[in-house]
């Protein structure tokens, strides 16, 4: 019998173990992959292209103070969850949670969607992480759910990537760094995507940004944790332009952890400088913004009580829960004592919309039923 979902989180985190890229590459990519290494004030990952070393302690915090904390820690301190299927599954318990659709580390993950030139090594490395997240996943397959990272290295390497991974055990949908081409704008070429996630029914995750600048130090970083919707608008805009969802009117794109309350402000800008004819010059969509908002737009929220407030503006069935584990943003292990507060006065229906229903239609989960456009 199918499992019965009353909460999903639509954002979850792993926490990737130092020996992943370099059990799982070829030899002759070792020197160079992704690895970790002890230093002075912790440890923290090696990564080609970034410009310093990248440290994970607020990553792996979950209910531990961040004023107790620090972003310094030893491998052998984080959190077992993170990295043992056993121990999450626990810790799923232990809050009240179903079930997790589980993202990277992001300044880890997101280095290997950085423009590296070198197509093996990069398509090595983003083969051996997916690899390595089904192994994980495939333990509880009904609870975790693995997100593909994809190549950016063209899109057929994206697609074949797509169709490899989601044949692995625990695999559930995929996740953007960049556009498939490698850019930062929508290229023609990365049409060949969208056909097949529509053709698939499976939804496009953007997790807060594409991927802008490399990885760095949080002080050097410009995507701030305090403002982390700020990418998603011009995303969409894009999408929108570019005319993509006039092409591919059943795709589906997530906008994780992006939080909410903003959609209702910008998709009405959007809509009166459509009106007011403000992109004449440009791509014309066949409908005014606001319905692709609707259509083909998801947005995950962590904390969001003005959204919750006002999600009949947003879109009752745009939004999804987000537990965030085992960051920093993370109630664990008291989620069901915040949601009972956030959740105050919203309807039973409304509620299992916001924290399972939305996340089961979108990815497809319980009873085998394939994801379906809205």
């Amino acid at each position: 019998m199918s499992r019965r979902y009353k909460l999903i989180s639509g954002d979850s985190h792993v926490n990737e173990p130092p020996a992943l890229w370099q059990e799982r590459v070829a030899e002759k990519f070792r020197a160079r992959a992704p690895r970790m290494e002890r230093l002075e004030m912790g440890d923290a990952w090696m990564l080609e292209g970034a410009q310093d070393p990248i440290n994970f302690g607020h990553n792996q915090i979950a209910s531990d103070p961040c004023t107790k904390t620090s972003r310094w820690v030893r491998w052998e301190n984080t959190r077992r969850g993170g990295y043992d299927a056993a121990a999450r599954v626990k810790e799923q318990d232990e809050d009240g949670v179903d079930a997790e659709l589980l993202f990277p580390t992001p300044r880890v993950g997101n280095t290997l969607f950085w423009n590296n030139k070198d197509r093996e090594f990069h398509l090595a490395c983003i083969r051996a992480y997916n690899d390595w997240l089904s192994d994980y996943a495939r333990q509880a397959p009904e609870r975790l759910m693995g997100l593909a990272m994809l190549p950016t290295t063209g899109a057929k390497d994206a697609i074949d990537e797509m169709h490899r991974a989601l044949k692995l055990p625990g695999m559930k949908g995929i996740n953007l760094g960049m556009y498939p081409s490698g850019g930062n704008d929508p290229a023609p070429e990365d049409d060949g995507l969208w056909a097949a996630c529509e053709g698939a029914g499976v939804p496009v995750n953007i997790h807060v940004s594409l991927v802008t600048e490399a990885p760095a130090d949080h002080k050097r970083m410009r995507v701030s944790a305090d403002f982390r919707f700020m990418d998603a608008p011009y995303r969409v805009n894009q999408f929108i332009y570019s005319g993509v969802w006039d092409r591919f009117p059943k795709l589906q794109v997530v906008f994780s952890e992006v939080d909410c309350a903003w959609v209702p402000y910008v998709r009405e800008q959007l809509d009166n400088n459509h009106k007011r004819g403000h992109k004449l010059a440009g791509y014309q969509p066949k409908m005014l913004p606001s319905g692709y908002f609707e259509r083909n737009c998801s947005w995950v929220f962590i904390k969001d009580s003005a959204g919750i407030r006002i999600r009949h503006e947003i879109g009752v069935d745009n939004m999804m829960w987000s537990s965030d584990h085992p960051h920093s943003f993370s109630h664990y292990p008291h989620t069901q004592e915040f949601l009972a507060q956030e959740m105050r006065g919203v309807p039973a229906e409304e509620r299992q919309k916001l924290l399972a229903g939305n996340a089961m239609r979108v990815y497809g989960i319980g009873e085998g039923a394939p994801a379906k456009a809205r």
